[in-house]
């Protein structure tokens, strides 16, 4: 069945604040959010596929794609908070929450606020629910001195950002060759949002802590984690230990879901099912 692409909509919500969102299909609500700086066109292959079973929502966070760039709520308490309005404004129940890198952030933060009542299920794909740790042996994005020197090189200028979302895309993002105009998409998609508000996100997205959220929803509900298999060997053990309800699956690198969006989508389906 083909999925005619219905055009984007947009929420209030705050004065003066919209929230670009694209609602597609019938069925049982499936929330794609994307990750830090990110767009709901990073979906494209997930809403033609799970349209034809699901009511499938994609969204732009605030300072994201095409929904307002503004200078406050640019962390994911916010993030989160305007989750909780446009599930409802929709009116959405029992929804299932999937979460790309950050978007885990937003989709913790909601349960955080709001609690487990209206969601069904969760995926996230592939971050760890504590992004920094001290301990060795966690799941984290990284030893802290190169976080600290992407935060400071990179994220303070728009030329730095370009270079930090190019070096990503090739390195980790994307297993195969990128096109040029693959990757000058790419670092499109992440531009839109300006170099001062990807920094302030980036901070807040590296020093969040939701790893009792994900404890929770590991004894109350299905959750699903998609994992890069570049953090495979620490990743599967780390959620293994502290969150043993939990399943895993593999693939790819950390955009795999547009990269390999055949394989990732029938992870999915059967998670779903």
């Amino acid at each position: 069945m083909a999925i005619h692409k219905q055009p984007g909509q947009y929420i209030e919500i705050e004065p003066g604040v919209e929230m670009y969102y694209e609602d597609q299909g019938e069925g049982s609500p499936l929330i794609f959010i994307p990750g830090w700086t990110f767009t709901t066109e990073l979906f494209e292959h997930q809403v033609a596929h799970f349209a034809q079973s699901h009511r499938v929502i994609t969204l732009d966070p605030r300072s994201h794609g095409r929904s307002t760039v503004t200078l406050h709520g640019n962390n994911y308490t916010t993030h989160g908070a305007d989750l909780a309005k446009l599930i409802k404004a929709l009116d959405l129940k029992d929804v299932v929450l999937a979460g790309w890198s950050f978007g885990c952030l937003t989709l913790w933060e909601y349960i955080r606020q709001e609690g487990l009542a209206n969601v069904k299920g969760i995926i996230c794909i592939d971050l760890s629910p504590k992004p920094l740790s001290t301990v060795e042996g966690d799941w984290v994005e990284g030893p802290l001195d190169e976080i600290a020197a992407a935060y400071n090189t990179y994220l303070a200028s728009p030329q730095g950002q370009r270079e930090f979302v190019a070096y990503y895309a090739t390195e980790v993002m994307v297993q195969r060759d990128l096109t040029p105009e693959e990757l000058f998409w790419i670092i499109e998609q992440s531009l839109k949002t300006p170099y001062y508000i990807a920094s302030n996100l980036f901070a807040s997205g590296m020093f969040s802590d939701y790893l009792t959220e994900a404890r929770q929803v590991d004894e109350a509900i299905p959750a699903l984690y998609v994992i890069a298999e570049h953090w495979a060997n620490t990743a599967v053990p780390f959620i293994q230990k502290h969150l043993p309800q939990t399943k895993t699956a593999v693939l790819g690198g950390h955009m795999m879901f547009w990269e390999h969006p055949t394989q990732f989508n029938q992870i999915l389906d059967k998670f779903l099912a």
